[in-house]
């Protein structure tokens, strides 16, 4: 304090001197000099004496504004009244004086006073602010300058001179120019590149030292942000991400997140993620990014089929100026799973495949696929139906619809072949594909008939043209394989002519080539023809054509047309067959609507009852019932001597004879047949009753000349009798020995095998058996056949055959299709049964119909077991 005291001294009386040697008051005083500080002695400097100044009213005038200086009234010395700041007074201007005018009122005069108000250093340096923000960037180079607003000091000269120094740093350095004209420049200068992600912030506290003394000092923080520089690109930890997703995921499921990192701050530092997909190229947008959040989820559907791999690039931006892009590659494999059924598809396909395709023939081509991989599009295949086709696997993926069995398309014409295919997936899927193989004919069958023996029944007199059966081939071929015509084969022959050889079977009947109907050609005449054999054959279109072959067996069924008819006795008479102790002739006679025919026979007197006298002889050219004759006295009437046998025709005694018969008994005996309506013929018997003499002469001129003339006696009763016993046992053994015959034929029938016998028509002896016992024949030539029209009847005929072979010709026989074991309704061997009961035709070989036929010939002679009993004398007659 004491110095600065002294300085002022000092001053005062610088100015002093200053204003004696100008003439002018000048004062001079330090700022920030007390109050009360004597700046200057005016009394002495003006001449006034120290009372006079309050007296003279003196007084400081500044410019209008009160001054910090003032008059003492006491001492006249100018003090200072108020602080003086040079730096407000004047600023930096130096030297810094004030123009004082010293206003005396007393008188008035003016006085100037010129007061410099000299500097001290009581202004320490000052920075505009305490701290300042500098913010550069993190890639500004090396050496770059930036400007500082250095310190300023309100002080002057000295102490305003100012130096700066810098708080270490290796980054900075502080550069001082001083120029005349811009004064001192101060520079931040970079001496080492910035990292803003090292050293974010630097802080350095600058000094600024003024050169008063002692010297004071100003400092400023100078804090230094490192701007970041986009110099950072995005980083993602790993340049690849492998993601696996099963292909049936389902949309919105998050794939991967990725997170980039960007070492920058800011908009440099926020980061913006893209997506970009590499492979495939296509437009679908299968996955979709979250732009802030890196997520990538699942838009679309995978298919693993489609595309197995994708590659997506994702590019990270910050948002600087410029912007920096990360990159990153994400490889999603698609995994498959087991969603596609395999798929069979036919490449090639052969059909129709004929039915004499060989084993192993190629029917189709089939390709199998499964877009699945691994065991999911490993594919096993198979057929169904198992027969008559197969696989076969030529490679990966193709099979070969194969033959495996011999086809037959009469059986199956056309097979839904189904190929199915099955996965190895859990679970596995599977395909089904059907085939349709149509099979096409081959000429491979020969037209075929329902029976290889055919019995047709045809009533004679029919009209020419008329149908008599119709024939059916069947051939299961189809098209021309399968188109029948049909025609009678004349390589057998027909049957015999009655004019003699044998005459075509075109001669009777025709074939219809296209329906088989069995036409008549002329009429049929049972007296004639009685059976017709032939064969049809049938023969398809296809080539080469293939023939089948029917017997027909044609039985003319007999019409009542013909009435009976007498036959003759070996003396030209006309059915009266003479016995012992009678004699016959006869004439004819006309008879209304039949035949008439007179006998004369002799009987004695006295004949028992049972005496035959004569028998009548008629045969019918008709056969079985038709030909069967029944005798009955028409008159007289009532009960008469005589009487007829139903069935032989024997007349004989009713009972003795007696005179009173008289010498002669006329008998009208009428023969019916059975037919439907019958047919009769009338004979008339003469008896002429005789003594016994006169009788066994009769019967003696007859045996000598034939029968010429006379009466013949009967022969005594027991004699007959004797004989009809004799007959009688020669029959019963005759029917036993049948019996044996029969039982050896049906065991030899029975275990024999049956071979098919072709015979053309030939003569059989028809035997009828009655309802009564009695028996007649028929010399007509028949077979086995049954009428399917009339009343039913319980008789039995047996057949007995005697065919003939047929005159030798060429064989009708085809070997294209294999015969049949066995003929139906075609006999060989054994005779024919047919019982009329029963309206139909019995197969003939039936050895069990022959042991029923026996035993009825075999009962029969037992209901006439008497001796005396016509029935056994008509059983011996028609045996023997």
């Amino acid at each position: 304090m004491e110095a600065r005291w002294g300085a002022a001294v000092l001053l005062v009386v610088l100015v002093r001197s200053w204003a004696l040697v100008s003439g002018q008051v000048r004062y001079s005083v330090p700022e920030e000099a007390k109050v009360g500080t004597v700046v200057g002695r005016l009394s002495q400097e003006l001449g006034v004496e120290a009372g006079d100044a309050e007296a003279r009213r003196l007084r400081v005038v500044w410019q209008g504004r009160r001054a910090s200086v003032e008059v003492s009234g006491a001492s006249g010395a100018l003090v200072v009244s108020s602080r003086l700041d040079r730096e407000e007074l004047c600023g930096k201007s130096a030297p810094c004086s004030l123009r004082l005018e010293l206003l005396q009122e007393r008188p008035l005069r003016v006085f100037h006073v010129e007061l410099e108000v000299t500097d001290i250093n009581d202004n320490a340096p000052l920075f505009p602010a305490a701290r300042k923000n500098i913010s550069l960037p993190e890639n500004s180079p090396v050496g770059s300058r930036f400007p500082l607003e250095g310190a300023s000091d309100a002080d002057i000269g000295a102490n305003a001179q100012l130096s700066y120094k810098f708080s270490p740093s290796e980054h900075f350095q502080l550069d001082l120019q001083k120029t005349e004209e811009d004064g001192d420049s101060l520079f931040l200068v970079l001496t080492k590149a910035l990292d803003r992600e090292t050293v974010p912030l630097h802080r350095l506290l600058l000094t600024a030292s003024d050169g008063g003394r002692p010297s004071l000092t100003g400092t400023m923080e100078l804090v230094i942000s490192v701007l970041d520089a986009n110099d950072n690109i995005p980083q993602f930890n790993q340049s690849v991400y492998k993601v696996q997703l099963p292909e049936n995921t389902e949309r919105g499921t998050l794939v991967i997140k990725l997170n980039a990192r960007d070492l920058d701050e800011g908009t440099n530092g926020n980061i913006v993620y893209s997506l970009q997909k590499l492979f495939p190229q296509d437009e679908r947008e299968v996955f979709e990014i979250d732009r802030k959040s890196g997520e990538i989820r699942l838009r679309g559907d995978l298919d693993f089929e489609d595309v197995r791999l994708y590659r997506l690039q994702v590019d990270a931006a910050d948002q600087g100026n410029p912007p920096q892009l990360g990159h990153c590659k994400v490889v999603l494999e698609v995994l498959d799973v087991n969603d596609n059924a395999p798929e069979v598809w036919v490449t090639s396909l052969s059909v129709p495949v004929p039915e004499d395709a060989s084993v192993g023939t190629v029917v189709a081509l089939l390709s199998v696929s499964d877009r699945d991989s691994g065991a999911n599009g490993r594919v096993q295949c198979s057929v169904w139906p198992t027969s008559p086709f197969g696989l076969e696997s030529r490679f990966a993926g193709s099979y070969s619809l194969v033959l495996r069995e011999a086809l037959d398309r009469e059986r199956v014409s056309e097979y839904e072949v189904e190929v199915r295919a099955e996965d190895g997936g859990k679970p596995s899927l599977r395909a089904r594909r059907g085939v349709r193989v149509p099979v096409s004919d081959v000429n491979d069958n020969a037209p075929s008939f329902s029976q290889a023996v055919y019995t047709v029944l045809a009533r004679e007199n029919n009209a020419a043209g008329a149908e008599l059966a119709r024939l059916w081939a069947r051939d299961p071929d189809e098209a021309d394989n399968g188109r029948v015509s049909y025609s009678l084969w004349e390589g057998v022959a027909g049957a015999p002519w009655s004019g003699g050889g044998w005459r075509p079977a075109s001669s009777y009947v025709s074939v219809d080539a296209e329906s088989g109907r069995l036409w008549a050609v002329q009429p049929l005449d049972y007296e004639e023809l009685q059976v017709l054999q032939f064969e049809v054959r049938a023969v398809d279109a296809g080539e080469p054509p293939l023939v089948g072959n029917a017997t027909v067996q044609l039985f003319v069924v007999d019409e009542n047309d013909n009435a009976p008819a007498l036959l003759p006795t070996a003396g030209g008479g006309a059915g009266l067959v003479p016995f012992a102790g009678s004699v016959a002739g006869s004439s004819v006679e006309g008879a209304s609507g039949s035949e008439s025919e007179t006998l004369w026979a002799w009987a004695a007197w006295g004949s028992p009852a049972g005496q035959v006298v004569a028998k009548i002889r008629a045969v019918d050219a008709d056969s079985g019932y038709n030909a069967w004759l029944r005798y009955e006295v028409w008159e007289p009437r009532g009960k008469g001597p005589f009487r007829v046998g139903l069935y032989s025709g024997e007349v004989s005694t009713a009972r003795a004879l007696e005179e009173a018969d008289g010498p002669r008994q006329r008998l009208v005996i009428v023969v019916r047949d059975h037919g439907e309506p019958s047919r009769s013929a009338t004979a008339t018997l003469s008896v002429s009753l005789v003594e016994g003499g006169e009788a066994a002469l009769v019967a003696a001129g007859s045996s000598s000349s034939s029968l010429m003339s006379g009466v013949v006696l009967p022969v005594e009763g027991g004699a007959a009798s004797s004989s009809a016993n004799v007959w009688l046992v020669v029959a019963i053994c005759a029917v036993s020995s049948l019996l044996v015959l029969a039982l050896v034929l049906y065991g030899a029938a029975r275990w024999a095998p049956r071979a098919a016998v072709l015979s053309g028509p030939a003569p059989a002896t028809l035997v009828c058996a009655s309802e009564v016992g009695s028996w007649s024949y028929s010399q007509r030539q028949s077979r086995s056949l049954c009428v399917a029209e009339g009343a039913g009847k319980s008789d039995l005929m047996v057949f007995s055959p005697n065919l003939p072979p047929p005159p030798p010709g060429p064989s009708a026989k085809d070997t294209s299709q294999p015969q049949p074991t066995a003929l139906l309704n075609t006999v060989s061997g054994p005779p024919f049964l047919f019982s009329s009961t029963h309206h139909s035709l019995l197969a003939c070989p039936h050895s069990l119909r022959l042991l029923f036929s026996s035993l009825a010939l075999f009962a029969s002679p037992l209901a006439c077991w008497m001796p005396e009993s016509v029935c056994g004398r008509v059983l011996m007659e028609a045996f023997f």
